[in-house]
């Protein structure tokens, strides 16, 4: 279960954060509103969702992409996602002090996201052409439709609604020409874009990579497939009350959009540009419950596997306290969506992983004030898990008003918590059965 760090191998660091999120659109302010415990939740405004059982989101708000881009008109084709990751990138990259001193082999620099699909037909052409819309039928006029599809599409457009798109403004906009990927598994999706972007600085393919997340889902089509499968929350009295993870009377999640980017460096890269390193990661893991396709394994074998692989990378044995006497975590940044199903099986997985120490370790969902922000979920947390570490005080658990008695781990409800934090853990769990876990760390030279 545990094993030696393995010094033959290099150390990747933390250099930048960014992120762009319906409760704002730079580190600090949105750190503050999170240990608030506010939420970004809303009626929704990107149509006209009256008739649907899910009336709100958390949307992002008063955002302009041109105050975070050297040539808006470069990305004038941009969709939401990536307008997103333009923003979080370019705030993670001044952070990083690339601004002023660009990396010296653009060639070394990489790219790897977790990022959604972009701008969908139903985006563009009904939700800006009202006429399309029938609201006695609540469907799409389909000859409107179309006529309105063909005096809008572009090839530009056309091109925009694939997932890779934000991968190809930021490589414009930073310069970047190393390895590029992007990963669409679902709400692990910038968990695990953040963790391969660690393996590759881990084995020498780059010396600098920039990963993270984006997604927006509040459209048409995004609303609809989840009031489907019945994981929204239709809690419409008040939407700031909807997300309500790890509580008796949780109904499932409420739609976020936003995006979250790091950039990771090898220590010694740091080292030699002076740069000043925020944590570390080191430990990646990664499983696939080969169960259900919407469901998770429901003793959390899966989520316990991906734990417990990021765990021995980084040398840790979750059954044992440090030398401090503390519990080996100092706090899990929890998938947490409000579901009924993923609540509890997360905590099972927990519990599978840590045994007794579980109930030690502080746990929190910040989904209960920002919303689920689907494929770019995992990169906003795992910020959280860097500023958990820097400030020593974790965020709570809006809305975990109710206990729900099968549920007896410390889930930080309702108000932040100060406590000395050296190593967080991070997790997502996407359907399809896709696991992610990332333990952050202190850096301490």
């Amino acid at each position: 279960m545990s094993a030696p760090r393995n010094t033959d191998l290099p150390r990747i660091v933390v250099t930048g954060t960014g992120w762009v999120t319906p409760l704002g659109h730079d580190i600090e302010g949105v750190w503050k509103r999170l240990l608030n415990a506010e939420s970004g939740m809303a009626p929704i405004t990107r149509f006209d969702a009256r008739t649907f059982p899910t009336t709100f989101a958390a949307e992002v708000t008063d955002y302009d992409v041109a105050g975070f881009v050297k040539d808006v008109k470069v990305h004038a084709t941009a969709g939401l996602n990536s307008q997103f990751a333009l923003g979080s990138a370019s705030q993670a990259w001044k952070q990083a002090g690339f601004d002023v001193v660009p990396p010296r082999n653009p060639r070394r620099v990489g790219l790897y996201l977790g990022a959604g699909e972009g701008v969908l037909d139903v985006e563009n052409y009904v939700g800006s052409n009202i006429d399309a819309w029938d609201p006695a039928a609540n469907a799409v006029d389909g000859v409107k439709w179309a006529k309105a599809a063909l005096g809008r599409m572009t090839p530009a457009r056309e091109i925009e609604q694939e997932p890779n798109m934000p991968l190809a403004h930021l490589a414009r906009e930073f310069n970047l020409r190393g390895p590029a990927y992007n990963c669409l598994t679902a709400c692990a999706a910038s968990t695990q874009a953040i963790g391969e972007a660690f393996s590759i600085l881990r084995r020498g393919d780059a010396d600098v990579m920039m990963a993270g997340g984006t997604h927006t889902m509040i459209h048409l089509f995004g609303v609809t497939g989840f009031n489907r499968l019945t994981a929204l929350s239709e809690r419409k009295d008040d939407p700031a009350e909807a997300s309500r993870p790890f509580s008796l009377d949780r109904g499932g999640f409420v739609m976020g959009e936003g995006s979250g980017m790091i950039i990771l460096e090898t220590l010694e890269h740091a080292d030699a540009r002076g740069a000043t390193p925020l944590a570390e990661i080191t430990g990646y893991g990664s499983s696939c419950d080969a169960y259900r396709i919407t469901d998770i394994q429901p003793d959390g074998r899966g989520a316990a596997v991906a734990m417990d692989a990021a765990l021995v990378q980084a040398g840790i044995d979750p059954r044992a306290h440090d030398a401090q006497g503390r519990p080996p975590i100092q706090y899990i940044s929890a998938h947490g969506t409000g579901t009924k199903e993923n609540d509890s099986i997360e905590t099972r997985a927990v519990k599978r992983v840590f045994g007794d120490i579980a109930k030690e370790i502080p746990m929190s969902s910040i989904k209960s004030m920002m919303g689920h922000l689907i494929a770019a979920a995992g990169s906003v947390e795992f910020i959280t898990c860097v500023l958990a570490i820097r400030d020593g005080i974790v965020p709570p658990t809006r809305n975990l008003t109710t206990p729900d008695p099968e549920l007896d781990l410390d889930y930080v409800p309702n108000t932040a918590r100060r406590l000395p934090v050296d190593v967080c853990i991070s997790n997502n769990f996407g359907f399809g059965g896709q696991n992610d876990s990332l333990v952050v760390r202190r850096f301490v030279r």
